[in-house]
């Protein structure tokens, strides 16, 4: 495994999961939280400035919902990891979801400390 920090951007409309999440994940010393968006619009500018490892990201959100953030966050940031967390059930949405360009796809049901373990999994360079 890389020694290097998996960097890490939140996009959520709900500050205190924002919040919650970063407190979790960055409570693993291979995970740093490196931005956050309350709407997919920042959640795009925020990946492309960044070009993070990862992308957590909820697919209910205003100005530019998780499934139109999706392919523009793709667009804007190829090599970042989408790992989409949501509310919707997963025989719903995650089809959709991946078909669009998400990595994979964890309903909100997860633990936080799962979570973060899926995170690192996916992150580029991890075992």
């Amino acid at each position: 495994m890389t020694s290097e920090k998996c960097r890490v951007v939140l996009a959520d409309d709900t500050p205190e999961i924002r919040t919650l999440l970063r407190l979790t994940l960055e409570d693993h010393e291979d995970i740093e939280v490196v931005g956050e968006a309350g709407n997919g619009a920042e959640a795009v500018e925020i990946v492309a400035e960044l070009q993070p490892d990862a992308l957590v990201l909820d697919l209910a959100m205003p100005v530019m919902d998780g499934f139109e953030t999706i392919p523009e966050g793709r667009r804007k940031a190829p090599e970042t990891k989408i790992i989409v967390l949501s509310g919707f059930d997963k025989t719903t949405m995650s089809e959709r979801a991946l078909s669009l360009g998400a990595d994979v796809y964890y309903e909100k049901g997860i633990s936080f400390y799962d979570l973060a373990e899926k995170v690192k999994e996916t992150c580029p360079g991890r075992d």
